[in-house]
């Protein structure tokens, strides 16, 4: 587990704490208060070892593609 922490210091190092969004996202007027700035807030507070963590990652994934797939998929059939 010691070893999992040190990756995931070295992975946010770009990130700081200011509410877990990145500085050139801050750069481009991304900040807690906005729509685009929360989701990125939300995202960069994600810890990768946890599990639940993990979970809530592949939620907010699917949650952005379904729509695509789903339009797709009626276009084709």
């Amino acid at each position: 587990m010691e070893e999992r922490d040190g990756d995931y210091r070295e992975m946010t190092q770009h990130v700081d704490s200011f509410h877990g969004i990145p500085h050139d996202a801050r750069m481009l007027g991304l900040d807690r208060h906005t729509q685009e700035g929360a989701l990125v807030s939300m995202a960069g507070s994600l810890n990768p070892s946890k599990l639940s963590h993990k979970v809530v990652a592949w939620l907010m994934l699917l949650a952005f593609i379904a729509p695509g797939l789903l339009g797709l998929v009626r276009n084709i059939f």
